[in-house]
């Protein structure tokens, strides 16, 4: 698969998890368990394994997850990092302080990108905004062109939910990528169908559903104060709520895991072939923090989409009717 001109897998290491800490209106948006030593191996797995996209922002970690890219990095071009501003930062205190909506912050930020990245320039910036109206965004991204232009980045776009968004902005000149959410349970089908007239970069966000899809969790699971998935956020952090598994989805999980699992995949690469069954161009970027969540996520490649017969019967057992409920709509 090409983005602009470099050779990736269809899969890509999301970067959120290595972030460490951060907060937001008093609450902890960070995972827990975070370790940069073991990062750094992570990241050397990835490469290792073939994945060569790395999504991270300025807002993860404050800053951090982008400094770790830089050193797990050093000596690899042929890596394509996507990185994503419009959330001010405090790097010393570790807050996010909400959009940054004003289009003379683009350029500030660019340059923050490019030095804890520690490149000359950066495949692709994504506006973190995903709610913005488009007259809010499009001076942004009017900013983001001329960082294009200056050479500082090679392309831009969106991480969006909101399907009308994306569409406006697709014509534009330099506009290659969105990511938005998408997994078992979130179809996303208005927000790929414009992908697929369109043609851009489609980064998958939350492919595993914020781990839900790990499998790990169960009805008895209850996650630390401090992780993210504790807080009481909108409607795309759905799949935990208060620090517990939603039984919803739970039960939805248990329905299809055994088509899930078909032909020795474990949960997580069927829930990865899900997503490459639905569209071959989709590029799930998965959290994660560990090698070995990397060698799970890598294993999915060998196998690749579900079969269609699969998916099939998976559609008969998973409720559809507002299913595409966070594929907005303004």
């Amino acid at each position: 698969m090409q983005i602009l001109d470099k050779t990736v897998a269809p899969l890509g290491m999301g970067c959120w998890p290595i972030g460490g800490e951060m907060y937001a209106d008093g609450a902890s948006v960070g995972y827990t368990g975070a370790d940069d030593a073991e990062a750094l191996r992570a990241i050397h797995a990835a490469l290792d394994h073939g994945i060569t996209l790395f999504d991270t922002a300025a807002a993860y970690g404050t800053g951090h997850a982008e400094r770790l890219l830089a050193q797990g990095l050093k000596g690899r071009p042929e890596a394509v990092v996507v990185t994503k501003i419009g959330i001010a930062i405090d790097e010393a205190s570790k807050q996010l302080n909400g959009y940054e909506t004003d289009p003379a912050r683009v350029q500030p930020a660019i340059d923050a990108c490019l030095r804890r990245l520690e490149r000359d320039c950066i495949d692709i910036v994504l506006l973190h905004q995903n709610e913005s109206p488009v007259a809010v965004a499009a001076p942004l991204f009017a900013e983001m062109d001329k960082a294009r232009a200056a050479g500082k980045i090679r392309g831009f776009g969106w991480s969006t939910d909101f399907t009308a968004s994306a569409a406006a902005m697709a014509p534009r000149e330099g506009f290659v990528a969105v990511q938005h959410a998408m997994n078992l349970f979130i179809p996303a089908s208005r927000m790929q169908a414009l992908m697929a007239e369109t043609g851009l970069v489609t980064l998958l966000r939350s492919p595993l559903a914020m781990g839900l899809l790990s499998g790990k969790y169960d009805a008895q699971t209850r996650l630390p104060a401090e992780d993210v998935r504790t807080a009481s956020l909108s409607s795309w952090a759905a799949y935990f709520q208060d620090g517990r598994p939603n039984p919803a989805f739970l039960d939805q999980m248990t329905a299809v895991r055994d088509l899930l699992t078909t032909g020795g995949r474990s949960l997580v690469q069927g829930a990865l072939g899900w997503l490459w069954a639905k569209r071959a161009e989709n590029i799930p970027i998965p959290g994660a923090r560990t090698a070995a969540q990397i060698e799970g996520l890598a294993g999915a490649l060998a196998f690749g989409p579900l079969p269609p017969a699969v998916m099939a019967e998976i559609e008969t057992l998973i409720p559809r009717e507002a299913a595409d409920a966070p594929d907005r709509q303004r």
